[in-house]
């Protein structure tokens, strides 16, 4: 077609799909908002458990002293935020620091 052969008309395709994601993303690559968030929580009770999942049922993984800093994830279920993979803890008992741009 038009002399160009197939697969150069798919590599073309392409870059053209790829350039068009790049510039409704504001010139930035595609899933670097997250990069951009901070979340960071302080531990308000005296001693905080972190459990292996976002429920009070889940098992303690560890323990937080009060006024620890860690960073956290945007993510809440069920009123536990999660720090990491099968970390979580209890929403009631912690604060977003001044810095942080997460909800």
């Amino acid at each position: 077609m038009f002399g160009v052969p197939v697969r150069g008309m798919i590599v073309i395709g392409v870059l053209g799909v790829a350039g068009v994601m790049y510039a409704v993303n504001g010139g930035k690559p595609m899933g670097s908002d997250k990069g951009s968030e901070i979340c960071k929580i302080t531990v308000t009770a005296d001693i905080l458990n972190v459990r292996s999942g976002p429920g009070d049922m889940q098992p303690i993984v560890s323990t937080m002293p009060r006024d620890a800093v860690t960073d956290a994830q945007g993510r809440v279920e069920n009123g536990y935020r999660m720090l990491s993979d099968r970390r979580w803890v209890s929403q009631s008992f912690v604060a977003l620091t001044s810095d942080s741009t997460c909800k």
